[in-house]
């Protein structure tokens, strides 16, 4: 059974173009997931998974440099473009981090590679509780999602709209024909900061987790986050009332593409 890690990416995000190329330090973002994901256990290849648009023509460039495996598909439907990737490269379960998720925990994808293998889910998303929460910016920071391709297939015929990119992990977990599953993260004896965000959307989320690299050691866990910020509670200033603004634009995104 072949698992690979599919990074989604496309550079031409209206919240903050060119991302993923962005650099903390001297490495690229899409550097810093694809190294990160290197210590993943388990899986087969990592590929990023981006668009046939020419705006995406600069991070194929840079791919291509970097030698890291990538895949061209579909720019509007995230669900086809995954589908003609795992055709392309037989793959047969999907571990999707997406390409802004640069704490991607390790050990968490793991454990979601080893759930999908030894079980029959079609689908495991990580949550802190028994259900699903998109505003969730810590959990979905650190822990990626499950998919079997089978399942994406179906579901991808269930699809109406054409055109998603955002959202698009509610389609399954709304879909009661789907075997999935709630994989749960223990966080009732953390310090985890209200609104934390671990993921890179707004100019201010690339300011913060600058900021982060600055102070956490090379193979830091997202204990060691927690920690920090801790210690080091001004930090999150920098991205204050940011998820307000998030979950305004998610709302408008679901509203006009659904």
């Amino acid at each position: 059974m072949n698992v690979d890690i599919f990074i989604p990416v496309r550079l031409n995000s209206t919240r903050l173009r060119k991302k993923h190329l962005e650099k903390i330090g001297e490495i690229s973002i899409i550097e810093h997931l694809v190294n990160r994901l290197k210590n993943v256990k388990n899986f087969r290849k990592i590929i990023v998974c981006t668009t046939n648009n020419k705006s995406d023509d600069e991070l194929v460039d840079f791919l291509e440099m970097k030698k890291i495996t990538y895949f061209r598909g579909d720019e509007k439907n995230i669900l086809k473009r995954f589908v003609d990737a795992a055709r392309e490269f037989d793959t047969d379960i999907i571990i999707d981090v997406e390409g802004d998720k640069l704490f991607t925990e390790p050990d968490l994808v793991n454990k979601i590679i080893l759930e999908m293998k030894s079980n029959e889910y079609d689908f495991i998303i990580g949550s802190s509780s028994s259900t699903f929460d998109a505003n969730d910016h810590f959990i979905h920071g650190i822990i990626p999602t499950g998919i079997r391709v089978s399942c994406i297939k179906k579901i991808a015929s269930l699809v109406k709209s054409e055109k998603f990119e955002t959202g698009y992990k509610e389609f399954f977990e709304s879909n009661s024909t789907i075997k999935k599953k709630i994989f749960n993260l223990d966080i009732t004896k953390l310090k985890i900061p209200k609104n934390l965000r671990l993921t890179i959307d707004y100019p201010e989320d690339l300011e913060f987790a600058k900021q982060l690299f600055r102070k956490l050691d090379k193979n830091y866990t997202y204990l060691d986050i927690l920690e920090l910020l801790d210690k080091n509670g001004e930090l999150l200033k920098i991205i204050k009332n940011i998820d307000k603004k998030w979950a305004e634009n998610y709302k408008k995104e679901i509203s006009e593409n659904y």
